[in-house]
């Protein structure tokens, strides 16, 4: 008899799981001394289990089946996960649909929910056995799942394919699972949708086409990355020290802790003694918050009272005492009032800040203003997320690789001479990877090393191998960032204001990507101008073929081909303007581009094919573009190696892609220029005229040589502008 018969006629009141330790058949491992959920338990916790990553929440580490209504289909949902969790188990492994590969608890848990959201609609429906589930009611609950209805069960929307698709799943499983079900099963010749898979009947959309994550325009990219700059680099060595300032008030006159005692007396003498070192020092009285202040007027004390917005309580533990009763202020008035007037009020951290100097170029302006501790701890976390966002944006981290990151990440610099230093961070790489993820570095540049620094400085306890940022929501945090930024406190320091646009990690890396591509060469131009980025795209992103890091490269080389493309599209439809090239290589890419426009406008000369068409046309550019580098003055059209000026100098004629740093784009014979170009040559041939200005009679030789340069360059700028039609 199979397996399969014996399962049918076990007892219908005991499950096979019945007693099982979940974490030992599902393969995970706990710490000693943790309890562990049992398969009879309606409440499994799986909070303590060993490599969990960071990123995954503390609820979808507790699996609850009391939200079940239906008690027996409790059963089957804890049989259907475990199943899912221990496919290898003896009465798993023979059905011939179940799971192979055990899932992650993040995709079990989301399961769970699905499954628990269908057997309580089923409730609601009146249907009290799964036998009653038929193909109708699987559409039934489909379209339940896939509109968004309002308080009066009006369509106001529709759900995302994602939730289609999970709506599906949850059904399909209980039809892949049935022999393994001891309460309830699904009948034996239910196949919803036909036996379609999820994803078909959910409508989702092929995963190999364009990302959809759209990137971060510039208009909000640009204030953002200068604003997180200024807090980390100006702005977060200070807060550091205000940070500090706050740790130390808290341990010495908190409530919590301290050094200070409850008064059964009225501790005049105490008072006197402390207002006296306030005069002597010039030291303000410190202000409530403002939320304090407010509760005082509540509670009844008056606007016009000067002390209703001191900080008495502090003032009490300064002295040594835990509060300060209200009934001492008639005893105390007069000494606080006559302090008060001599020193004043003022909030107590960021005191006497030192003056930094504006981004926007308009003189200096102290860093902060005083500041209570709420708002201390609130600039310190601003600084937190201007590091997050740094770090973000420019090394190209996954969520879940930076929400791994430990306090002792920032490896220590290695130097290879004179302005050469790799920098480099550890976390992990989670995506992909079995549980508890694989180890890895990111190469990363400097300001990305610094801002992991300064985290690791503003973390409350800077042990190493504590989590450096732990599970954080990043939409949320950059929401207060843009918000301070653009409110009084950033404005007051010259802070370009931040556009009210959505900004999430996803569109940062794939900004990182685009911009990447779209820089002069893509890769290896991003190598050449910016530094340290070139070590971060070369090994951060491609020293390891197939794995996370190398999609990001992937993407860069796509973008990079779209870039191109776009340029060739561009040109020619200046062509067809009038708008010509310049250069050696000008007559041989307009020669290209007549032979194009001879076959757009064939169909005037009656043949019978006509390509009006733009993507005909971009087809027909495709081949030219795959040739397009593209250089800092000049477009490199690299069509033939033997003849790129580039490989001749350098000896390497057979190289498949030319030498960017040896272009000499006045002479190469596949190069061309265009208007786009007229503003660095006319940059460099200014800049060479006041050099040349500068030189005194005896340096002849040099002078010789920033002529010939002064000369190429007018050269190249009268060719630009006659092939434009316009005058210098």
């Amino acid at each position: 008899m199979s397996t399969i018969a014996l399962l049918g006629t076990a007892d219908s009141h005991r499950s096979v799981f019945a007693g099982a330790d979940v974490c030992h058949e599902a393969g995970l491992a706990l710490p000693d001394g943790v309890r562990r959920p049992v398969f009879d338990d309606d409440f499994w916790d799986f909070s303590e289990v060993i490599g969990l990553p960071n990123q995954m929440a503390m609820v979808s580490r507790r699996f609850c089946f009391t939200v079940i209504i239906d008690t027996r289909w409790r059963l089957v949902a804890k049989e259907q996960i475990m199943a899912m969790l221990a496919p290898r188990h003896e009465a798993v492994a023979p059905l011939p649909r179940a799971y192979r590969t055990p899932l992650h608890l993040m995709t079990a848990f989301g399961r769970l929910a699905e499954l628990t959201r269908f057997l309580n609609w089923l409730t609601q429906q009146g249907v009290t056995g799964l036998t009653e589930v038929d193909g109708r009611r699987c559409e039934a609950y489909m379209a339940h799942r896939r509109y968004l209805l309002d308080q009066n069960d009006v369509v106001v929307g529709e759900l995302s394919p994602a939730t289609r698709r999970a709506a599906a799943q949850a059904v399909v499983d209980l039809v892949n699972h049935r022999e393994l079900f001891t309460a309830d099963r699904v009948a034996a010749d239910l196949r919803p949708w036909g036996g379609a898979a999820p994803s078909a009947v959910a409508e989702m959309p092929c995963g190999r086409g364009q990302n959809k994550t759209p990137p971060v325009p510039d208009s909000v990219l640009q204030p953002m990355l200068a604003a997180a700059g200024y807090l980390v680099t100006v702005l977060g060595p200070r807060t550091l020290e205000l940070f500090q300032q706050v740790g130390e008030a808290d341990r010495r006159w908190s409530l919590k802790s301290g050094d200070h005692i409850a008064a059964s007396r009225l501790p005049a003498d105490e008072i006197a003694q402390l207002l006296a070192d306030h005069e002597r020092r010039g030291e303000p009285l410190p202000l409530l918050p403002g939320h304090n202040i407010r509760d005082r007027l509540t509670a009844g004390w008056s606007p016009e009272d000067p002390l209703t917005p001191i900080a008495l309580g502090l003032l009490a533990r300064q002295a040594g005492f835990t509060q300060f009763h209200r009934n001492w202020i008639p005893h105390l008035r007069d000494q606080l009032e006559a302090t008060l007037r001599i020193v004043g009020a003022e909030k107590q951290f960021g005191r006497g800040a030192v003056s930094v100097e504006r981004p926007d170029g308009y003189g200096d302006v102290t860093w902060t203003l005083p500041l209570d501790r709420l708002q201390a701890v609130a600039l310190a976390g601003i600084v937190r997320t201007a590091a997050i966002t740094t770090i973000a944006a420019v090394s190209g981290m996954r969520s879940s690789e930076l929400m791994e990151l430990q306090v002792g990440c920032c490896r220590p610099p290695e130097r290879y001479g004179p302005g050469l230093v790799r920098y480099r961070l550890a976390s992990k790489v989670i995506k992909g990877q079995p549980l508890g993820g694989a180890a890895d570095e990111w190469v990363v540049v400097e300001p990305v090393h610094q801002a992991a620094q300064l985290l690791e400085h503003l973390h409350d306890n800077p042990e190493t191998g504590l989590p450096l940022l732990g599970r954080f929501t990043f939409d949320v945090r950059f929401k207060w960032f843009r918000n301070w930024v653009n409110g009084p406190a950033g404005q007051r320091l010259g802070l370009a204001p931040i556009p009210d646009m959505p900004v999430n990690l996803r569109a940062l890396r794939r900004t990182l990507a685009i911009e990447l591509a779209y820089r002069p060469g893509g890769v290896l131009a991003a190598k050449i101008h910016l530094k340290h980025v070139a070590v971060a795209t070369t090994e951060g992103y491609a020293s390891r073929p197939g794995g996370a890091q190398a999609e990001l490269l992937a993407e860069v080389n796509k973008h990079e081909s779209q870039r191109n493309l776009d340029l060739v599209w561009e040109e020619f439809r200046n062509y067809q303007q009038g708008i010509m090239p310049a250069g050696p290589g000008a007559r041989e890419l307009t020669e290209f581009f007549a032979r194009v426009d001879a076959k757009i406008t064939s169909a005037d000369a009656g043949t019978a094919r006509v390509q009006h068409n733009d993507r005909e046309i971009l087809n027909l550019l495709t081949k030219r573009a795959s040739t397009l580098h593209l250089g800092a003055a000049n477009y490199c059209w690299f069509t033939d190696p033997s003849r790129a000026l580039c490989l001749k100098l350098a000896g390497t004629p057979h190289a498949d892609k030319p030498l960017a740093g040896m272009c000499d784009s006045a002479r190469c014979p596949q190069a061309t220029h265009h208007p786009g170009h007229r503003p660095v040559w006319a940059e460099h041939a200014g800049k060479t005229k006041a050099f040349l200005g500068d030189l005194g009679p005896t340096r002849k030789t040099e002078k010789s040589r920033l002529q010939a340069e002064y000369d190429r360059a007018a050269r190249v700028l009268a060719e630009i502008d006659a092939a434009t039609g316009e005058k210098a």
